[in-house]
């Protein structure tokens, strides 16, 4: 959850360290630190609150120092107070650590520590690990290693082989001043390579801006930095050989190129992504005349799909509401019956094991802690059991260099490129395009769709972005007007039916997250079913109504809550009086098939939660208490 920023080298540390904060702000705002060593001693600074504060504390202080470290927290254990802000120092304050993750063992090393005298300034379970490493180091002294050129990295190597749970480190010490020591177990940190220079950090768009060459750390490895190049060991010790990759990320997706906000900016991506989708998923050239050939292209072999007779699918927040249209889609479609659970449901109480099943991660990031336990647990329940138990697992992810990527074999690149907004909305898009490509797949694999209504859906599909173009064009200055009716209003409701129920799932989530108003979403039958006793005329209600199977139900269920005095607001493609009679406020989208709604129909949703939340004065990239990436149970 937390963003850690490292490098060693030859230029100033601290605007370094705090320009890469700023780029891993999404991952954790509660306080932020910085710690450099000059002089012989580590200096340390820390804010609580953004990092603007920190910026600044640092000010008026100027350091040449040319290694350090940076932190930027999303509180687990402790009050996002200064005095529990990263880095983090032993007693002696001679070390310095930065950490996302959870030490899961802390209260038993924290006492034993205490017991040797080391003394704890914070309430934070990290502050162990630099005791732990002082320990170590003295140790390491005392028989007569001090001369070696690899102390440091052995006491540290020492300290985390006491620690259980999932971390990234990066730690700096004044006694050796050219040398930073970087840490992975279940979190993710990336080290970057440049000239005389080295970096590291929780995520590449904080070094992007200086080099395009990384390496990923995998679980279980360290690595020591220094001006004259990176050593990476396994946890025994045991000196491993690592070569760095390129990137393909341009420093300007990480700009919001003359957008008031991220989230703005991502909203307005999104018919580029559902573009780079089709072009990457979807042939092109594909006609039922030529059907020898599969019409999709996610580089998913036939043996892959062979008997799959279940789709299980884990995922978390909006990642889950996508699983739910992709549900829709592979059971409607491929006619597989699927199920959708939350990871962290799953994780302890997993269904029962059937054959020939399919499990499918969803994850923006790759990262997502309980979305990874889940896939890690299937993998291991089916451990050896005869061929149709075993298992068959499948990533849906924005970040094939991630976690996920090194745990499964087989993965869809969602191609979203990089969404520095917390709350999520190109990604979900992304992830809607890769459960349609998938469905369709299998559905044409398995045959149980007519070539011409794949056809059709395809041509639909093709339409989507310049439809989307005209909705975003239409719905700009209309949901800024509604935000202005709406920017005090304490609670909301939104209903839909079919596949549109999830979009009101996550039209709600999102009004929920920027804004930090209450709102639920519901199928829209299930209002009489008791939710209906919250509607009156201070509860508006959001209408999902897209002709096709469900829109007659959708129309009757919203004149239930009209009649409660609630004020209706209707996301539908249609402009006749019926439904100008029966809403009070209109947002028209462009009318396609039902089956591809939710591509659209999200999209205003998304607009009115963001204009609500920007009318409020809130910070719409960084609502409280979030962070984008979910690293911790």
């Amino acid at each position: 959850m937390c963003g850690i920023v490292g490098y060693v080298g030859t230029q100033t540390a601290t605007e370094i360290l705090l320009s890469g904060l700023e780029k891993l702000e999404y991952r954790g705002y509660d306080s932020a630190g910085v710690a450099t060593i000059w002089e012989d001693e580590v200096n340390c600074v820390r804010a609580k609150g953004k990092l603007s504060n920190l910026r600044s504390k640092l000010e008026h202080l100027q350091s040449p120092a040319q290694i350090g470290i940076g932190h930027t927290r999303w509180a687990t254990h402790g009050k996002p107070e200064e005095y529990n802000a990263h880095p983090h120092m032993d007693t002696a304050m001679r070390i310095a650590v930065a950490v996302n993750g959870i030490i899961e063992n802390y209260s038993k090393l924290r006492e034993e520590l205490k017991q040797q005298g080391y003394q704890f300034r914070s309430d934070t379970d990290v502050e162990v690990i630099p005791h732990l490493i002082a320990q170590f180091l003295k140790e390491e002294i005392a028989f007569g290693q001090s001369n070696s050129d690899s102390v440091f990295l052995e006491a540290v190597r020492k300290a985390v082989n006491e620690l259980q749970g999932a971390f990234a480190i990066a730690i700096i010490s004044a006694d050796y001043p050219d040398e930073l020591i970087v840490v992975r177990q279940q979190a993710p940190i990336v080290i970057g390579f440049g000239q005389g220079e080295f970096f590291c950090a929780s995520d590449t768009p904080a070094i992007i801006s200086h080099t395009k060459a990384v390496l990923p750390l995998e679980n279980g490895e360290l690595a020591r930095l220094t001006p004259l190049g990176v050593e990476v060991y396994n946890f025994a010790g045991q000196r491993l050989k690592k070569h760095p990759r390129l990137l393909s990320l341009n420093p300007m997706m990480v700009e919001k190129q003359g957008f008031k906000h991220f989230m703005l900016k991502e909203i307005y991506e999104q018919p580029g992504v559902v573009r780079a989708c089709l072009e990457a998923y979807f042939n092109t050239d594909w006609h039922p005349g030529n059907s020898s050939r599969s019409p999709i292209n996610i580089g998913l072999a036939s043996e892959f799909y062979a008997d799959i007779e279940q789709i299980h699918i884990v995922a978390c927040g909006t990642s889950w509401h996508a699983a739910l249209i992709g549900k829709y889609l592979l059971e409607q479609l491929a006619q597989i019956p699927t199920q959708v659970h939350y990871a962290s449901e799953f994780r302890y109480a997993p269904s029962p094991l059937t054959p020939n099943t399919l499990t499918i991660g969803v994850t923006q990031s790759g990262e997502t802690a309980d979305t990874l336990a889940a896939l890690a647990m299937e993998q291991e329940r089916r451990q050896g059991r005869e061929p149709k138990y075993q298992a068959r697992l499948l990533g849906i992810t924005n970040r094939p260099e991630s976690s996920l990527g090194y745990m499964v074999s087989h993965m869809i690149n969602t191609l979203a490129g990089i969404e520095i907004g917390v709350a999520a909305t190109k990604t979900f898009i992304a992830q809607l395009m890769a459960f349609y490509a998938l469905a369709l797949d299998l559905a044409y694999s398995r045959q149980t769709l007519p070539l011409e209504n794949l056809e059709d859906i395809l041509k639909g599909l093709r339409q989507i972005p310049k439809e989307m173009e005209a909705t975003l064009e239409s719905q700009e200055k209309l949901t800024e007007q509604l935000a202005h009716e709406f920017a005090e209003t304490q609670d909301f409701i939104f209903l839909g039916r079919g596949i549109n129920f999830p979009i009101a799932l996550e039209g709600a989530l999102k009004l929920k997250e920027i804004s930090y108003i209450h709102a639920e979403g519901y199928p829209a039958g299930e209002m009489k079913h008791g939710p209906i006793a919250l509607l009156d005329a201070k509860v508006p209600v959001v209408a999902i109504a897209v002709p096709g199977s469900v829109y007659e139900k959708v129309i009757s269920n919203a004149q239930e809550a009209k009649a409660r005095d609630s004020r209706l607001i209707g996301v539908t493609p249609v402009k006749d009086g019926e439904a100008a009679e029966i809403f009070n406020d209109l947002v028209p989208v462009s009318f396609v098939d039902e089956l591809l709604s939710p591509i659209l129909t999200v999209v205003p949703l998304q607009l009115l939660a963001y204009h609500i939340a920007a009318r409020r004065g809130l910070d719409v990239d960084q609502p409280r208490n979030l962070a984008k990436s979910v690293t911790v149970e």
